[in-house]
Formats: structure tokens, C-alpha cells, sequence
């Protein structure tokens, strides 16, 4: 997937394999099988170019590395300590860009701030506010239809339990 994502557009299994070749000796049937397979799984699709095919990327590598994180942690018995666990092995700069992608999720934050003078919550790399809320992709952005309440900080329940303390259901 690595070479099909690199060339960004429809390649052939020539193409792959020249690729390849310039770091190691590989088979042009070897290539070929592993593209079929890919093909199989409905990770790439192929359109016939004579007697060959050309291979394209179904998704893109990020959707790809999103879907897997969101597989993962779908698999949880705790999703919010899996998140915890997650954020702790992250280094700085992988929380700089959560952060980024929290407030493209999230969309602007209000200059308005609540009674008390203090500004609204946000989610924040490692500070627990996102550890409770349902896991979404960059392509598909929070509706306001399943936003948290303005009053009901996000990854709170509206029982106001802390999913993540294990009280009160499943965290999700």
C-alpha cells in the first residue's frame, strides 16, 4: 500500500515492481500477487489496461491509519483507559497534532465566555476532556446534531458519571 499511496494515481504491477527493485530484489509475480490480494480485500481497486491492470488506493493513507486507531479501540473493553494508554504513548508533537485536529473537529470555540469569567472547556491532548466521546474520522466532522449539550462538557454522560472512572455503562 506504501508504493500505491506514494504515486498518488492508478499504477501497474511493472510500475510497482521497478519501484521495489531499486531497494531489493523482488519477483514480478510476487508484486502481482500481493496487489491482487490488496485487490481482494477492497483496498485497491484495479481497472484492465490491456492485458494489465492499473491499481488505485480505495482510501487514503490517513483515512486508513484512522480506521485502524478506530478499529482498535472499538475492540476495548474500556474505550476511555485505551484512550488514556494511547494519549501517554503519543510524543509531543503527535499531541500538537491531535490538538489541530480536535479544534478542526470541533470547529471554533466561542469568545463568549460562561458565567465566572472562565473560558469554555476544551478538548486538549491529554487532558481528558475527548476521553469519553465516540471516535470519528477528519473526513467526517461532529454534527451539531451529536454534540455534547453546551452545558455538558465533552466525554461527560448525561447521567454526569465520568466514563471514564468505569461508572455507568460502557464509556461510549
Amino acid at each position: 500500500m506504501t508504493r500505491v499511496w506514494k504515486w498518488n494515481r492508478p499504477v501497474t504491477v511493472r510500475e510497482v515492481l521497478e519501484d521495489l527493485q531499486q531497494e531489493r530484489s523482488i519477483a514480478y509475480t510476487t508484486v502481482m500477487t500481493v496487489l491482487d490480494n490488496l485487490h481482494q480485500k477492497g483496498w485497491v481497486r484495479r481497472e484492465a489496461e490491456g492485458r494489465a491492470y492499473r491499481y488505485e488506493a480505495v482510501s487514503t493513507r490517513a483515512a486508513y491509519a484512522a480506521a485502524l486507531m478506530n478499529d482498535a479501540w472499538s475492540q476495548s473493553d474500556n474505550p476511555a483507559a485505551a484512550l488514556v494508554a494511547f494519549f501517554g504513548m503519543m510524543s509531543e508533537e503527535q499531541r500538537q497534532a491531535l490538538g489541530d485536529a480536535m479544534r478542526i473537529v470541533q470547529g471554533p470555540v466561542s469568545a463568549a465566555a460562561p458565567e465566572g469569567g472562565e473560558s469554555a472547556p476544551r478538548a486538549e491532548p491529554g487532558g481528558g476532556e475527548s476521553a469519553g466521546t465516540e471516535s470519528r474520522t477528519a473526513v467526517e466532522p461532529e454534527s451539531a446534531e451529536s454534540a455534547p449539550p453546551a452545558d455538558r462538557p465533552a466525554g461527560s454522560a448525561p447521567d454526569g458519571k465520568n466514563p471514564a472512572s468505569g461508572e455507568g455503562g460502557t464509556g461510549r
